[in-house]
């Protein structure tokens, strides 16, 4: 982790606030008393339970919802698998998702995103020239799980999320909030949102201490060492990795391997390589080497494939892609709010009532 990430800050023995979140993380979930912690999770996702399932399980077809879908079934839950389909699936995942939910005996519920509307909200992304073209994404399947969990009745939802594999995302390179998404679309969008579930306070409020949904991060629980974990989903479930972390989606794939390094000189492997340090599945220097000598695999057509996608022109594309560099701090968000209401934030994840990583992710000071 380095300064080009814009808010990192190292104190005078040279460790960042990302080190220090790692900490406080690993104090939450220890593993050696990970699996006792886990088994009262269990115990208490199981007592809840009113109809068919216990929880609800996002997939993707990549490696991180792939495990948890696995691990929820191993540890003796009834989850409810659910796809959001953005229109940009590889074939891989799309394959990946059939084998899993097919070999574990898995009800999954899909939700298609009107293509119009979403083209149209990513678009909008584009034309902000913000870093965060993935919010629409990542938003839409935080809502999407938390809808279909009080559709459902169900009060639980599971988080493939791993700090020991993925670290945290600086907020400068990955912000969201349901205002933001507004704000973008307003501004640079064609279409009003009507089909999008869109993920603001009232949506906060209303599945947190309405309908009592919780989202737990099961895996940080257990180990996650990346080698065994693929070894293990190929052999159980005939995973087939897609060629990178998240390439699952090509939209992801192109963001990742393209536009963030070579626009807004973003590098995602620092954070996910840094966490593997932490971990101790990767030695300093050997990530180090693979940031420093090494740049993502790239094919250029998948450039054009974008853009066929999107209707746009070379030149269209040009002119978007050479938009001066702004920030989520540019455009209105519920972020001023969230720094006023730090303390208040702070005590609700102490008592389990929002995710202690909302306030680790935007509000952290050491």
């Amino acid at each position: 982790m380095d300064t080009t990430i814009p808010e990192i800050v190292f104190d005078e023995n040279g460790e960042c606030q990302f080190c220090k979140i790692h900490d406080e993380l690993d104090s939450e979930y220890p593993l050696d008393n990970g699996d006792a912690l886990a088994k009262k999770v269990v115990t208490e996702i199981k007592k809840a339970r009113t109809g068919d399932y216990d929880c609800v399980v996002g997939v993707s077809g990549g490696r991180d919802s792939t495990w948890l879908l696995y691990t929820a079934v191993k540890l003796g839950l009834k989850p409810l698998a659910v796809h959001y389909d953005n229109g940009w699936n590889s074939d891989i995942a799309s394959k990946n998702i059939h084998k899993m939910v097919t070999k574990l005996n898995i009800d999954l519920e899909t939700v298609v995103a009107d293509w119009n509307e979403f083209k149209d909200l990513q678009m909008s992304f584009l034309k902000a020239s913000v870093p965060d073209v993935e919010v629409p994404t990542d938003l839409a399947i935080h809502s999407v799980l938390h809808h279909v969990a009080a559709k459902e009745n169900i009060r639980y939802i599971l988080n493939g999320h791993s700090f020991r594999t993925e670290g945290v995302a600086p907020k400068g390179w990955t912000y969201f909030d349901g205002r933001y998404i507004n704000a973008i679309q307003k501004k640079f969008g064609g279409k009003k949102l009507t089909d999008f579930k869109n993920f603001g306070i009232f949506e906060l409020f209303y599945y947190s201490f309405w309908k009592r949904i919780k989202v737990i991060p099961i895996l940080n629980y257990f180990p996650y060492n990346q080698k065994k974990i693929d070894k293990l989903i190929k052999n159980e479930l005939e995973w087939v990795y897609s060629g990178g972390h998240h390439h699952e989606s090509t939209y992801t794939k192109f963001i990742q391997s393209y536009l963030l390094p070579s626009k807004f000189g973003i590098d995602k492997r620092k954070t996910e390589l840094s966490a593997l340090i932490r971990s101790n599945q990767i030695e300093r220097d050997t990530a180090l080497h693979i940031t420093t000598n090494t740049k993502y695999e790239f094919d250029k057509t998948l450039i054009k494939f974008v853009r066929k996608k999107f209707d746009l022109s070379e030149d269209e594309w040009l002119n978007i892609y050479n938009l001066p560099v702004k920030s989520f701090l540019d455009y209105p968000s519920y972020y001023p709010l969230m720094k006023k209401l730090r303390f208040f934030i702070k005590l609700a994840t102490k008592m389990n009532l929002l995710p202690k990583l909302l306030y680790l992710k935007y509000l952290y000071e050491k």
